[in-house]
């Protein structure tokens, strides 16, 4: 469980394939100077641009994890060296100053406009269809592991596009200042909408 309040920004530096099968795997080091790391042990969770992942090497700044072809398949940003959103696992007494965050990449957005409006940034992305449902005036998303909160909802032909602002604090901390129009992004709904959405469906029978 994570929160979407990003702990550090880490850099991918390695990327090797876990064996030469076309469907293979990769092994992915992120060097880690900013996260605490003394706080890990082997095993433990780590969400990468929302994607949560094991530990399976620790060095004093930096960790490796290794990833499946399935979980490559259903995000961006985890197959090739560059920057990443980093958290930790959330621990019981731990504030919760984001929202519910499962670490579960739902599915992958588009981003339709990133430009900075006033003091602050608009943020909009054109989430698939399957997702449009989950998404919500005032609801919550989380965007590369970023705990954001949706300010408009427009239904398009290829889903919805929602509207965020970003202020310039989430914009400095996080790899969120790399999206341009046409990033690809990850993305994870609010767990409750989709508790809600299955109570309903077993009401409606």
């Amino acid at each position: 469980m994570f929160t979407g309040i990003v702990s550090a920004v880490g850099q991918i530096t390695h990327v090797q394939a876990l064996s030469h099968e076309a469907e293979a795997g990769l092994r992915l080091r992120i060097a880690a100077p900013d996260l605490d790391l003394q706080r890990c042990k082997l095993g433990d969770s780590i969400a990468i641009q929302g994607a949560c992942m094991t530990a399976v090497e620790l060095e004093p700044e930096a960790f490796s994890i290794e990833i499946s072809r399935e979980s490559l398949n259903r995000t961006v940003g985890l197959d090739q060296v560059g920057p990443v959103n980093l958290e930790h696992a959330m621990r019981l007494g731990d504030t919760l100053d984001g929202h519910m965050v499962l670490g579960h990449v739902d599915g992958v957005g588009v981003v339709s406009k990133m430009a900075p409006v006033g003091e602050s940034y608009e943020l909009r992305i054109v989430a698939p269809t399957d997702l449009a449902k989950y998404l919500a005036y005032k609801g919550s998303v989380t965007v590369n592991g970023v705990s954001l909160t949706v300010n408009q909802v427009v239904d398009v032909a290829q889903g919805c596009e929602i509207s965020i602002n970003l202020i310039p604090h989430t914009v400095e901390v996080t790899t969120l200042k790399h999206l341009v129009q046409g990033s690809s992004v990850n993305l994870e709904v609010d767990a409750i909408a989709r508790y809600v959405e299955r109570m309903l469906s077993l009401q409606s029978k």
